[in-house]
C-alpha cells in the first residue's frame, strides 16, 4: 500500500462527493474541512448527522503513523455525540488527535467545530491494524 498524501486523500471519491478535503496532518493529528450547503441537509433543513460522522471517522485515518505512513486500519469503534445543530453555509473543523497507538489499536479523540469556534460534535474512535504481515 502506498503511503496517502494530501493530494490522494482528496481525491478520495466518497470525501469528493461530499466536499470533504483534507487540510493537515502531524504526528498526532489530521484535519478535515467541509463547507455545509445544500447536498448536506437533512429532511429538517440542518446538516445530515451522516456528513457530521463521515468528518468524524474519516479524519482518524489521517494522522502520520497511519495512512500517511502506509498502514492499513479499519474503523472498529465509532462515537459520535452531536452537540449543536449545524446550517446551511457552516464551516466546520474536524481535528482528530490520537490519545493511544498501540501495535494494533488506535484510540482517538476527534472535534468538529464551526467558523465561530463552537464544538458541534464530539466523537471517539478505535481503529484496528489490519496491515497484512510481511
Amino acid at each position: 500500500m502506498q503511503p496517502a498524501t494530501i493530494d490522494s486523500i482528496n481525491a478520495i471519491p466518497l470525501l469528493v462527493t461530499l466536499g470533504i478535503r483534507i487540510t493537515a496532518f502531524g504526528p498526532d493529528f489530521a484535519e478535515m474541512e467541509a463547507t455545509v450547503d445544500e447536498r448536506h441537509l437533512n429532511y429538517f433543513g440542518s446538516a445530515h448527522g451522516g456528513l457530521l460522522a463521515t468528518l468524524v471517522d474519516t479524519a482518524c485515518f489521517f494522522p502520520e503513523p497511519l495512512l500517511p505512513a502506509g498502514r492499513q486500519v479499519t474503523t472498529s469503534q465509532l462515537t459520535v455525540n452531536y452537540l449543536r445543530p449545524v446550517s446551511s453555509g457552516d464551516r466546520l473543523v474536524a481535528r482528530s488527535k490520537i490519545l493511544h497507538l498501540g501495535r494494533r489499536t488506535v484510540h482517538l479523540d476527534v472535534s468538529v467545530r464551526n467558523q465561530d469556534g463552537a464544538l458541534v460534535v464530539h466523537g471517539t474512535a478505535t481503529l484496528l491494524d489490519v496491515t497484512p504481515a510481511p
